[in-house]
């Protein structure tokens, strides 16, 4: 075999080493789920309590989360437009998020929220972590 084949074969090689491995590693990502809500004024202590236990335990009823946190809006800024209690599950990637959404575990948290019926609004944001 030529130098030039071989040369040329061990790029080829090369490359596809490096767009795999990178493939993989973005597979790996963890990604970090935040959930804030905005309870109704009629929302009790208690019922609020119940929904944070309850979402923070689906950390050991599904798979892939690694880590929950929770807290209370303190920003002296006023900007959070009502909207009060933080959630942040990190999961260990994408794939184990996207197996978290439909979970049955997931949609009875879900129905939990609509039996006590005190969420005002909600709103969702994922993202991958970036290093600087």
């Amino acid at each position: 075999m030529n130098k030039v084949i071989r040369a040329s074969l061990a790029l080829i090689a090369f490359s596809t080493l490096f767009f795999v491995s990178a493939a993989l590693i973005a597979k790996k990502e963890q990604v970090r789920h935040v959930v804030i809500f905005k309870f109704k004024p009629t929302a009790t202590p208690e019922q609020i309590a119940q929904v944070t236990q309850e979402l923070g335990a689906l950390k050991s009823k599904i798979p892939g989360i690694v880590a929950f946190e929770h807290g209370i809006n303190d920003s002296p800024e006023k900007k959070n437009l009502g909207f009060t209690h933080v959630y942040l599950l990190t999961f260990e990637n994408a794939a184990a998020r996207d197996t978290y959404l439909p979970h049955p575990e997931h949609k009875k948290f879900g129905q939990l929220l609509g039996k006590l019926g005190i969420m005002e609004d909600v709103f969702v944001v994922d993202y991958a972590p970036e290093a600087k």
